[in-house]
């Protein structure tokens, strides 16, 4: 449970880098969601995104941006390359099943 909001607090601190690999435009994305793009300026600055911000954010970026799919693929890639791992001898035995 505790890893799912750590994953959620990377993708939103990872917004603004979201949209930079995007490619759409700020004022496009602010009228996709239904926000005015000086809000939505102002809220990309500050980093203050709401759940339903992020949640509406990431279907736009997700929905015809392969750009944003790769890396969001890449980075959980990274994530897993920095996780422990053992091997199934190791398991094993720290199940005592040996």
């Amino acid at each position: 449970m505790l890893q799912a909001i750590v994953e959620y607090q990377k993708i939103k601190k990872s917004i603004p880098k979201l949209l930079d690999v995007s490619g759409y435009r700020n004022d496009f994305i602010a009228k996709k969601i239904g926000m005015k793009p000086s809000y939505f300026s102002v809220k990309k600055q500050r980093g203050n995104w709401t759940d339903k911000d992020v949640e509406n954010i990431l279907t736009v970026l997700t929905e015809h941006n392969d750009e944003v799919e790769n890396y969001l693929m890449l980075e959980q890639m990274r994530n897993i390359e920095n996780e422990e791992v053992i091997t199934l001898s190791e398991f094993k035995t720290e199940m005592g099943w040996k």
